[in-house]
């Protein structure tokens, strides 16, 4: 590393002011600071906030923090692909094949949401920012294994131009860049996002048939078959048609999204998250408690299959923990006062089953939740203040 460190430090001159490259200082400036820690501080003078976190700092943690979902998803595509073609393969095979799978959906996350923020950078003159390391990372795990790669692209540059860059960029942003780009694959090309075939990938990694698939194949998540049944439990089937309960959505050898199917994983990371102090355990308890609570009382009316669904059910299909852990939590997006934190999870939580439950047809609801409480979390922060404020005066008022 010494080595390349000198290496950046002899070419720095070209692309600082007056350089032959200076018009490309963002990119490598940018560049630089992936590669190493920043050895700027603020100034001596004036009153100043000394901390060794920082947004790359954080953004690394909530990294580590995805790998478990990361790797367990690639493991459970090809586990997926195997058993609908009727292979038997190790598990380095497996993992292989579900590697070739994630891989380039992640390269074009990248490629395309970096790209779009260095020429924003280069157009501003600012600085390029860290907040897409964690969205392109995130982006291939809220997504079905078998969704085109040009509209990730689409989507992906679409999330970053309208819901990130125009609002100013990283920490100004108003909605999760990340959800954005999974409403607007749903929204915009429905038949790629749902049914029976996108979840499992049948043919090869490298695009070419890789067997038949046996009878009795089903590729819908658990959450898309109570959606659309008019029983019970009994009829939530996995890819061999064998019924799944509880510890089958805990453990995630189910079809899903890349990064959603392994509650255990998903919590694994929220181990990180909450020793790293990078998330709010208020927040992510919240979520649980709201979706519990909203899935208890469906429980009690059962109108509908979705109502009938047990209410710990809920917790660990579909997209809901993923959700809860990595996307409610993001702190740009959630409430940021400690009471606020509290409702705005609760809320996430509750309006998540609400949509599960009162629309089968869209039976996910968690990534539309975020949004919508995305939207109301500055406005929820402003009462709890607001309330703090009042209080304050009152108890002012009593003391003189």
């Amino acid at each position: 590393m010494n080595v390349l460190k000198k290496y950046i430090d002899k070419i720095k001159p070209n692309f600082e002011k007056g350089g032959k490259f200076e018009k490309l200082h963002s990119v490598f400036e940018g560049f630089e600071s992936f590669l190493f820690v920043p050895n700027t501080t603020s100034k001596k003078y004036g009153a100043h906030i000394h901390d060794a976190i920082d947004s790359k700092r954080t953004m690394t943690a909530v990294i580590i923090g995805l790998v478990p979902a990361l790797l367990f998803g690639m493991y459970n595509v090809g586990h997926q692909h195997f058993i609908a073609i009727g292979e038997t393969v190790n598990l380095w095979q497996t993992f292989a094949f579900g590697l070739l799978s994630v891989l380039p959906i992640m390269v074009v996350s990248y490629v395309v949401g970096l790209g779009i923020e260095f020429i924003f950078a280069q157009i501003k003159g600012h600085e390029i920012q860290e907040g897409f390391l964690v969205t392109g990372f995130l982006i291939p795990l809220i997504v079905p294994v078998d969704t085109p790669l040009w509209m990730i692209a689409i989507a992906t540059a679409f999330a970053v131009i309208f819901a990130k860059e125009v609002f100013g960029g990283t920490g100004m942003n108003i909605f999760n860049v990340a959800i954005v780009t999974r409403v607007f694959l749903f929204f915009a090309y429905p038949t790629a996002m749902s049914g029976d075939t996108v979840w499992v990938r049948t043919k090869s990694a490298l695009g070419y048939a890789g067997g038949e698939q046996i009878n009795g194949f089903t590729g819908a998540t658990p959450l898309g078959q109570i959606g659309t049944a008019e029983g019970t439990m009994a009829q939530i089937t996995d890819t061999l048609g064998n019924p799944i309960g509880f510890w089958d959505g805990f453990l995630g050898l189910i079809p899903g999204s890349i990064g959603e199917t392994s509650t255990l994983a998903i919590l694994l990371g929220a181990v990180v998250l909450l020793i790293t102090g990078v998330a709010s355990w208020k927040t992510m308890f919240s979520v649980f408690a709201g979706g519990a609570f909203m899935g208890f009382i469906f429980n009690l009316s059962g109108f509908n299959a979705v109502a009938n669904f047990p209410w710990y059910m809920h917790l660990v299909f579909g997209g809901f923990a993923f959700g809860a852990v990595f996307m409610a939590t993001d702190p740009v997006t959630s409430a940021r006062t400690e009471t606020g934190k509290w409702i705005y999870g609760f809320l996430v939580g509750i309006i998540a089953i609400l949509i599960r439950v009162l629309n089968p047809g869209y039976p996910e609801g968690m990534m539309l939740s975020i949004l919508l409480m995305n939207a109301f979390a500055p406005l929820i922060d402003f009462y709890v203040v607001d309330a703090n404020i009042k209080r304050r005066m009152k108890r002012a008022q009593l003391n003189k």
